[in-house]
């Protein structure tokens, strides 16, 4: 490796390092004090670089956002992934999968991101930024999903219950942003996996 190169590479992981202090910044931002309390140098502080800094990685605000909570939400469905192979078999592996699809609704990544999609609500600007990422995390929710249940969507009926799964997992969530919901949610998520089971053959 050649002199240049050499001074390169620290350069590069110092520009990467920043970059994941400022995405982890911005969730945390948005999760505690909302889309109007979290401006670039409100993230810029809290990660521990300049605003000038901030602003080379991101230009706009809605680019800072959008990117912290794809960068998150890949995060959250890559561990889901890796622990597929802890998972049992029959229909206990169901309830579990259920179990873990719900905890990924959870979290300060959540609260963020519920923050992200009240701001957007209103806000056409930011709602173009949003609806691309909400789609793209959707889709990877989804063949999450596919993948930890052992299921071919082709058949019928299965993309739907899998998305209806998602969807009770997103509103849990929700219902969990305001009160401690733990208790209720068990029962839920255990009757929800029995029905689940039937309604994918395997009860």
């Amino acid at each position: 490796m050649d002199t240049a190169a050499r001074r390169r590479e620290p350069r590069q992981e110092r520009s990467r390092a920043t970059r994941r202090r400022l995405l982890a910044a911005a969730v945390e931002c948005l999760a505690e004090s909302g889309v109007s309390g979290s401006t670039v140098g409100a993230v810029a502080e809290r990660a521990g670089v300049s605003r000038g800094a901030a602003q080379h990685h991101f230009r706009t605000r809605e680019d800072l956002f959008t990117a912290a909570l794809r960068h998150m939400s890949e995060r959250r469905m890559a561990e889901l992934r890796g622990r597929a192979e802890a998972l049992p078999e029959g229909p206990e592996r169901t309830e579990a999968v259920v179990r873990m699809l719900v905890d990924a609704f959870s979290g300060p990544e959540f609260s963020a991101a519920v923050q992200l999609w009240a701001a957007a609500a209103n806000d056409p600007g930011l709602r173009a930024h949003v609806i691309p990422l909400e789609e793209y995390v959707g889709r990877e929710a989804h063949r999450a999903a596919l993948d930890l249940l052992g299921v071919d969507e082709s058949a019928p009926g299965v993309r739907e219950t899998v998305q209806a799964t998602l969807d009770l997992a997103r509103g849990l969530g929700l219902a969990n942003l305001l009160t401690d919901d733990h208790a209720r949610r068990q029962g839920i998520i255990a009757q929800w996996a029995r029905m689940l089971e039937r309604e994918l053959g395997r009860g």
